[in-house]
């Protein structure tokens, strides 16, 4: 079983009582963990995924709280878009996508990675505004761009470069 960390604003919005959430260690998977958090843009709900080893980063726009219910069905599906817009391999995408065969969710527990979070949850906000909008933006493109944001918690390096390093993928970008 592999585990998104919830923030409290996204487990209230989801529903989630103390009963439902893991406490067990995730499996030691390649990627491995994620934290989530919702994020309120033109009045959206918006949420904002983050992997806590690489800090590769989406954000899925437009929720509706009946579709939080099955918020693992809806990470699998935009991690496999998102993983397929930068380009990875088939082989490689079905690799990730294994480790999430099952899915649990589970309090917050890394302050580094909500520190990144926030700061990308600020800039997906901005970008969006910039763009016009949550509902006029190009999404994959600020998705793009925020994965070659150089973050401080990997000593000013890229998420894309952090996700394909744990591939054994060469940068082409």
């Amino acid at each position: 079983m592999q585990l998104i960390f919830c923030t409290k604003k996204l487990q209230k919005e989801m529903g989630l009582k103390p009963k439902d959430l893991i406490e067990q260690e995730p499996a030691s998977d390649i990627l491995g963990t994620w934290h989530a958090n919702l994020l309120l843009i033109n009045r959206r709900k918006c949420v904002l995924f983050v992997n806590d080893k690489t800090l590769f980063n989406f954000i899925i726009p437009g929720v509706k709280k009946e579709q939080l219910g099955n918020l693992e069905d809806y990470f699998i599906n935009h991690l496999q878009c998102i993983l397929a817009d930068e380009n990875f391999s088939e082989g490689i995408r079905e690799q990730i996508m294994q480790e999430y065969n099952t899915i649990g969710f589970a309090n917050t527990n890394n302050k580094s990675v909500i520190g990144s979070m926030n700061e990308l949850a600020f800039n997906y906000t901005v970008l969006i505004h910039q763009d016009g909008g949550i509902n006029s933006c190009i999404l994959p493109k600020i998705i793009y761009q925020l994965n070659r944001m150089p973050m401080k918690a990997l000593d000013y390096g890229y998420s894309i470069e952090a996700l394909k390093g744990l591939y054994g993928i060469q940068n082409t970008d």
